[in-house]
């Protein structure tokens, strides 16, 4: 019997209706759940319900040892620590972000910021050098859903050079205890012309081929992509 997988989606868009990048992660998802409708799916709206942005106040909790706490800083940390709770649960995290200003929405910010935190999902050790941090959590898939105005944001790509949004997720992902990456993205929103549309159609079957692929391999190899 095959062990049940637990998914975190996580939803960036300020839109609901019409959301490119919420309509790939359906796509996704439709497509895992054929081959496997028992596994467990947890969702975090950022982009209806966007996390506090973190505060001097939250960070100085963060970096207090937990036993030395106060109850009002335990209070600040809650939603912190269920995000993070969800995090480490899943085995698979599915992130569908639209890319505002060639970077991330300020709501998804908001949430790497609550979750990536020391002592949770990276521990801190000068006696490293120059890489004192170091990652907590492993052995995920990460799948990223993105839809953008413009195009030609691929490595190579005449817009490269401005995509904040995939190498950013892409850099934090170990800190997500992502050990595989993935990714599929819609272009041209903004041209809504045929390359728009195509863009689109490609986009679709390649969320879905992704779906029945990674949900089709055994447990332990997930993460090996």
């Amino acid at each position: 019997m095959q062990r049940t997988r637990k998914i975190l989606r996580v939803d960036a868009s300020v839109r609901v209706d019409n959301s490119l990048s919420r309509g790939l992660g359906d796509r996704f998802l439709s497509a895992w759940r054929r081959a496997r409708p028992h596994d467990v799916l947890t969702l975090r709206d950022v982009g209806m319900q966007p996390p506090e942005a973190i505060s001097s106040a939250w960070v100085t909790a963060a970096f207090t040892p937990e036993s030395e706490r106060t109850p009002g800083q335990r209070r600040l940390l809650e939603p912190s620590d269920r995000m993070i709770g969800e995090l480490r649960e899943a085995d698979v995290l599915v992130i569908c972000t639209p890319m505002y200003n060639y970077g991330m929405p300020s709501a998804l910010k908001a949430w790497v910021d609550q979750i990536i935190r020391i002592g949770e999902t990276f521990t801190f050790d000068r006696a490293r050098g120059d890489f004192p941090l170091r990652p907590i959590l492993g052995g995920k898939t990460l799948a990223i859903f993105t839809a953008s105005g413009e195009f030609g944001f691929e490595p190579g790509g005449i817009r490269a050079g401005m995509n904040h949004l995939t190498p950013h997720l892409e850099t934090l992902s170990g800190y997500l205890g992502a050990d595989a990456v993935h990714h599929v993205g819609i272009e041209y929103q903004e041209f809504d012309d045929d390359r728009h549309r195509l863009s689109v159609s490609r986009a679709h079957a390649s969320a879905q081929a992704l779906g029945e692929r990674l949900s089709a391999q055994p447990t332990d190899l997930v993460a090996a992509g």
